[in-house]
């Protein structure tokens, strides 16, 4: 298993410009290793993340779309990860963190958690790149490859906790931080506007 904080901030690292939607506690230990404004916050919409993530994936398709889903939290949305597969977005990387617990409400155990195969779900699904780590060395190696790779890409993360996590729900849930996401994306909307190309003129 692996140190959730250790794990972030290897990904943290190579994230870029990368948009980043981080899911419950997760996302506390996300804000942890790498603040930015471009951090999109989903909490309080549980399952809803991976979604959230495609939504942006097609609206900025040429921008890489980072999901940090929980385990509980994909099952319950798991018709995501075929709607996913299915469109296939190129910029997707969802990255699952795997507990075996609903550590946002009690740490109850999720159902199935020594059973479950997250991702035997994925390749079922149809997502092309699958990948499932619990240790922190191989983790560092392959992540540079694996953010390259031309998506959707999965990746089940075998995580314990880090170090006790001070939980902020008044700044993750408030304006401000809405605010400063919406101001980092008028940028990169900018870019890709002029990025499409025009369209024909037909006669």
């Amino acid at each position: 298993m692996m140190r959730r904080d250790d794990c972030f901030k290897a990904l943290a690292a190579l994230r870029g410009d990368a948009i980043v939607v981080p899911a419950y506690t997760a996302a506390f230990e996300w804000l942890r290793a790498s603040p930015s404004p471009l951090n999109y916050f989903s909490i309080g919409a549980m399952g809803q993340a991976s979604s959230h993530a495609l939504g942006l994936a097609l609206g900025l398709p040429h921008h890489k779309i980072v999901v940090l889903d929980g385990d509980g939290s994909l099952l319950m949305n798991m018709g995501a990860l075929v709607t996913i597969a299915n469109i296939a977005p190129r910029n997707l990387v969802h990255f699952v963190n795997d507990n075996g617990s609903y550590e946002a409400n009690g740490n109850h155990p999720t159902p199935g958690k020594d059973r479950v195969s997250f991702a035997g779900f994925a390749r079922a699904a149809g997502y092309p790149h699958v990948f499932e780590y619990d240790d922190l060395a191989a983790w560092q190696k392959e992540l540079p490859r694996v953010l390259s790779l031309q998506g959707p890409v999965f990746g089940v993360l075998k995580l314990v906790p880090g170090e006790p996590l001070e939980m902020d729900y008044d700044f993750i849930h408030g304006p401000a931080v809405r605010q400063k996401f919406k101001d980092a994306l008028k940028p990169i909307l900018a870019k890709g506007r002029t990025s499409r190309p025009e369209p024909a003129v037909t006669q």
